[in-house]
């Protein structure tokens, strides 16, 4: 496991205290906590190090299929059973079975479950014969098996065999100090296989720490391999992450130029394309006459943009400034079409569903309607 953090030293302990006995594992945790890189850890460190682990996931196979994929079949034991099969038990004997997402097992497998872990014997589908099993059981759910027992859904004397040495797996949001490791072990893991490299900065990754992670060490991983893709071979700012992942009570730090860059000047350059966002929208000459009243020219004149002062005396919140600018704008046209919204869009030249949605949006109406 790869962490530094309180509870990752915890989950080690258990881990090294309950290998080297063949007392049958129950993993606790939300989806995507890496509940089987923790079996393979109770594998790794048993006296069945050299014997095999195979995973099967429980939620993942068939009801009626699931017996044989667990138990195997002899030939002709249903349709389509054309030679007989090992199943996971026989393949893993000598060393671990990990059963992940045990608890959407159907209620008829578990009777079959509780047999095996009880008399360690198994019959394979269609056959007579019972067969002796050397396996170490490690379980895995997100779910509550104690709810499930109670609804039901669960046999509660398969619940306690298999709750025998329960390990509770923390969730990535309490491990938040262990990001950065397994952000970098991803990246690591990508270069491996050639896929590609970042390079995670400070800022981003103290957004990272903030945020939530629903979907655990897996969205981070899947968000590493994102960037990966995105941003290839680059640094990763605060800037260059998904908008999700932003914390909204961090700041979002411009990004630093890149190698080469300009930087004298850039004062103007930036005031220069805040006003070019405020030019009048190129229009045909024949609806320029319209268009061109609302800011005062004549017909004959090209229309011309609000006045915007371009000498900065303190911060502008650009956003609300394009509001209020659009606002006032959308006023001046249907005051002059006399509150007609088809005459006022062709004034602005949009579409009359889009002069009213902004209407809508800005929550404009005439004057004698606000009462």
């Amino acid at each position: 496991m790869v962490g530094v953090s309180s509870c990752v030293h915890a989950v080690r302990k258990l881990i090294l205290q309950v290998a080297p006995s063949n007392s049958t594992v129950l993993l606790l945790g939300e989806s995507g906590t890496g509940k089987e890189v923790i079996a393979r850890g109770v594998h790794d460190c048993s006296a069945r190090a050299n014997g095999p682990f195979v995973p099967v996931n429980c939620g993942a196979i068939p009801g009626e299929l699931l017996e044989s994929e667990l138990f195997g079949h002899e030939k002709g034991a249903f349709t389509g059973a054309v030679t007989s099969r090992k199943g996971r038990f026989e393949l893993a004997e000598g060393g671990t079975l990990f059963l992940d997402e045990i608890g959407d097992m159907p209620l008829e497998m578990q009777v079959k479950l509780l047999r095996v872990l009880q008399e360690r014997t198994f019959e394979r589908v269609g056959a007579t014969k019972a067969l002796q099993c050397d396996v170490r059981i490690v379980a895995a759910t997100h779910q509550r098996l104690e709810q499930k027992v109670e609804d039901g859904s669960f046999r509660m004397d398969l619940f306690y065999r298999l709750n025998v040495f329960p390990i509770d797996v923390p969730p990535l949001r309490d491990r938040s100090a262990d990001i950065s490791l397994l952000a970098n072990r991803f990246i690591q893991l990508f270069e491996e296989d050639q896929r590609g490299s970042i390079r995670l900065m400070p800022d981003a990754l103290e957004h990272l720490e903030a945020y939530a992670w629903p979907g655990n060490v897996r969205e981070l991983g899947n968000l590493v391999e994102r960037l990966t893709i995105l941003h290839p071979d680059s640094d990763i700012y605060a800037a260059d992450l998904p908008i999700k992942y932003r914390s909204p009570n961090l700041s979002v730090p411009p990004k630093p130029a890149g190698p080469g860059a300009a930087t004298e000047g850039w004062e103007h350059e930036a005031v220069g394309a805040i006003a070019d966002l405020f030019a009048a929208p190129a229009v045909p000459a024949d609806e320029r006459e319209d268009l061109s009243l609302l800011y005062g020219g004549t017909p004959t004149q090209a229309p011309l943009p609000p006045p915007m002062p371009l000498d900065f005396g303190e911060p502008l919140d650009l956003k609300a400034h394009l509001i209020e600018v659009e606002k006032t704008l959308i006023l001046a046209a249907l005051d002059k079409a006399d509150w007609v919204n088809a005459q006022a869009a062709k004034l602005l030249c949009l579409q009359r569903t889009t002069l009213v949605e902004k209407m809508r949006k800005y929550e404009i109406q005439r004057p004698e309607d606000e009462d």
